[in-house]
């Protein structure tokens, strides 16, 4: 399933013998920091096995930044923990370069051993009679099992940190002394590989477990038999060097990983939505029958933090102006929806702008998979259920959002409107509920196409209970590649019955020729003026005093960006503490 792009050197020394070499004492003193630690050594044997004449040897990175974007092909290397670094390995006849995990078993020759280990703790995890699902239990007991079988032969000593596991050393002990249990014997390095491996395979996600631990990440994809391709946050599109070359092999692979995550995959139902123990959403498809190069899988890699609007805004997602704008809009309850295609960003950006939510209000959230994160404390967090799932009978997002009406929420976020729900969202508009959701459609006039049509049919006089739509759109610019853009935000205005058409105010433009924002509506907004400033007690008269608020905000963003408050709970915190002190209305 894994491959190297080059033949592979043959290295006869390895681990810290070969510090001695030429090629570790020319290395920066930071690269020579990493490689000493033990976990890591097996960079280095690596390092010897790859053609250096020519393509030189790979530049380390602790960290990487956008900056690195403008390489061509980049030949660099960076760690994502757990032993594991990343090498990006230049391919010049392909647009595509190769993405590498440099684990510590790709040069072990372990498998007799390895075989040997598995059966011992088969038999060994039996006798304990432990059977459990909490993935850090199951990871202890395998650890602990693991230090009792393998003897080091060369003396390195293993820590032992026994946890929940203390209760059992003594069964552990007995079993070990009364059946005059086998051990085996390994070096240090056999016994990281072994670990590793055991750790990766029966606790982790397999051979993707180095992809999904690397931050750079965005998607994996699997479109059957051949390679893995990854997205990649700085690279864009790299071919990784897990491949799969047999029906038999994939479609086995796809059964085990659907087993893991607990929704098992069969003929009879052959296509599986769940989420990922890290919070990653994956779709499988299975069988031949219905994807014809065989089975597949795409993975939407969760972020543990979600991004905010001043990480967005440094992006060039959108600007000051528009973040202010945000700020006051969905402050004041505006409905709102981020409209755009598949992975054009709409989750993070509607993820971001949760920060400017009122944090004495309630939250409701309605999603299929799990991805949304709002930063306020009264946040009632609901996911759909599958009919096939074990637990009962199924539990639309229909029903959901039904449900929510009930539970006086202050706003209600869907993670995406695609049916009959719709139709609700826009009753719970009508009754004063805000309401924020994502929505597949790449311009105004056509969300409001698919709005009014099957199968969501919202009624044509309902559309106006939408405040804003805020369109956002993967574009690709020369010399920056593929980018995300907020391209334009509109502010519904009505619907004409008698001329069946809607109204709506272009308030934000992107400019693709010089990547900036105008903004259009800029002392012509229809709902800073009738919506906003009534609701602050300004007069008719007077109304067009509220772009001074927007400039003050703008003001604010700026300062706390320039102060390096900018994380997505950070600016949460400070924008509550401005509230709070009266700063902002």
């Amino acid at each position: 399933m894994e491959y190297l792009p080059f033949t592979p050197k043959t290295v006869h020394t390895h681990g810290s013998d070969l510090m001695e070499c030429g090629l570790f004492r020319t290395l920066p003193e930071e690269y020579k920091k990493f490689i000493s630690k033990t976990e890591n050594q097996h960079v280095l044997s690596y390092m010897h096995m790859i053609p250096l004449e020519k393509i030189g040897v790979p530049t380390f990175y602790s960290t990487l930044t956008r900056d690195l974007r403008k390489l061509n092909h980049p030949n660099l290397l960076y760690p994502v923990g757990n032993g594991i670094s990343i090498h990006v390995f230049p391919d010049e006849e392909d647009i595509r370069d190769y993405y590498i995990p440099v684990e510590p078993i790709l040069f072990q020759e372990i498998d007799d051993l390895l075989l040997e280990v598995e059966e011992l703790l088969v038999d060994l995890v039996n006798m304990l009679e432990i059977k459990t699902d909490d993935l850090d239990e199951r990871k202890k007991l395998l650890e602990e099992v693991l230090k009792r079988i393998c003897v080091i032969k060369d003396g390195e000593k293993q820590g032992t940190k026994l946890g929940f596991l203390s209760r059992l050393l003594g069964k552990l002990k007995n079993i070990l002394k009364t059946k005059k249990y086998r051990v085996v014997n390994v070096t240090s390095e056999e016994y990281r590989a072994i670990r590793y491996l055991i750790l990766r395979d029966k606790v982790g996600m397999g051979v993707l477990e180095s992809l999904l631990l690397d931050p750079y990440i965005e998607d994996i994809t699997c479109s059957g038999l051949g390679q893995i391709f990854v997205e990649h946050k700085i690279f864009s599109g790299l071919k990784t060097t897990i491949s799969f070359k047999e029906i038999s092999d994939l479609d086995s692979f796809v059964i085990r990983l659907s087993e893991k995550i607990g929704k098992p995959i069969t003929y009879r139902n052959p296509i599986v939505d769940a989420t990922l123990p890290d919070g990653s959403r994956i779709n499988i498809v299975f069988g031949e029958d219905i994807s014809r190069r065989g089975s597949n899988f795409t993975i939407r890699k969760f972020a543990g933090t979600p991004m905010s609007i001043l990480e967005l805004l440094e992006l060039g997602t959108l600007d000051y102006t528009i973040a202010a704008y945000l700020w006051i809009l969905i402050k004041e309850g505006m409905n709102c929806f981020v409209a755009g295609e598949t992975a054009s960003g709409k989750t993070t950006t509607l993820n971001a702008i949760t920060t400017f939510l009122p944090p004495d209000g309630k939250v409701v959230s309605i999603e299929d998979t799990p991805e949304l994160q709002v930063p306020l404390k009264n946040w009632t967090r609901e996911a759909t259920r599958s009919s096939r799932d074990d637990s009962g009978s199924e539990v639309s997002m229909f029903d959901l959002l039904k449900a929510a009406l009930r539970q006086r929420p202050n706003e209600i976020i869907i993670g995406e409107i695609r049916g009959v729900e719709g139709n609700i969202a826009f009753q719970a508009m009508q009754t004063g509920h805000p309401v924020m959701s994502t929505f597949h459609a790449a311009s105004v006039e056509k969300l409001i196409q698919r709005l009014t049509g099957d199968p969501i049919n919202v009624p044509r006089a309902y559309i106006d209970n939408l405040n804003l739509v805020i369109c956002q759109n993967a574009v690709h610019l020369p010399e920056k590649g593929m980018l995300r853009r907020v391209t334009s935000i509109n502010e519904i205005v009505g619907y004409d019955p008698l001329s069946q058409s809607y109204t709506f105010i272009e308030v934000f433009r992107w400019e693709p020729s010089t990547d900036t924002f105008s903004f259009t509506g800029n002392l012509n907004s229809y709902l800073l003026e009738n919506k906003i400033a009534p609701k602050w007690g300004i007069p008719d008269n007077e109304r067009r005093k509220v772009y001074t608020e927007l400039q003050k905000r703008e003001k604010i963003l700026r300062k706390l960006h320039k102060a390096g408050i900018k994380g997505f709970h950070e600016l949460f915190s400070m924008i509550v503490r401005l509230g709070e002190e009266g700063l902002t209305k």
